[in-house]
């Protein structure tokens, strides 16, 4: 089920990202709301399955970004720099980006709310300098995602 998120749900789910062990009270009193307010929201948030564990995961498609793929770059330079950096930084549908090797140079996860939107993503990445094509890849569905391994 796919509720609407509003601005109140949108700050509390950020600052649980920040810190997932805050108290209602002290949740509620950031976002102006009472502390059982705000534990009603965030309940609500939870039977929704926009928060999916205790470790505050947001579901991406609860925010309008249902749509997930990976993009290769290929580059005529070294992307490593601070300016491309910045440049994939800037691009807000960019979640990850890391210089590979294999059949491109830098490779990008996405993030977006409808393939118009992916579209508008690939026509700004083509946009930084030293991007000479793309090949993308979209995610019909995910089987599974692994948070990071605690050792």
């Amino acid at each position: 089920m796919i509720m609407t998120i509003d601005q109140t749900d949108r700050e509390l789910l950020t600052l649980l990202q920040e810190d997932a062990t805050q108290s209602y009270a002290v949740l509620g009193q950031a976002v102006g709301l009472s502390a059982g307010a705000a534990h009603e929201r965030v309940r609500k948030l939870r039977a929704a399955g926009v928060i999916r564990r205790t470790t505050i995961e947001v579901d991406p498609a609860a925010l309008g970004n249902g749509v997930l793929a990976y993009v290769l770059l290929d580059t005529d330079a070294w992307m490593g720099d601070a300016p491309t950096v910045e440049a994939l930084k800037g691009i807000a549908a960019v979640e990850e980006a890391h210089i590979i090797a294999g059949p491109a140079s830098v490779l990008v996860k996405v993030r977006t709310g409808s393939t118009e939107a992916l579209q508008a993503t690939l026509r700004a990445l083509h946009q930084v300098d030293g991007v000479t094509s793309t090949q993308t890849v979209v995610v019909l569905e995910s089987f599974f995602e692994r948070p990071p391994a605690v050792m």
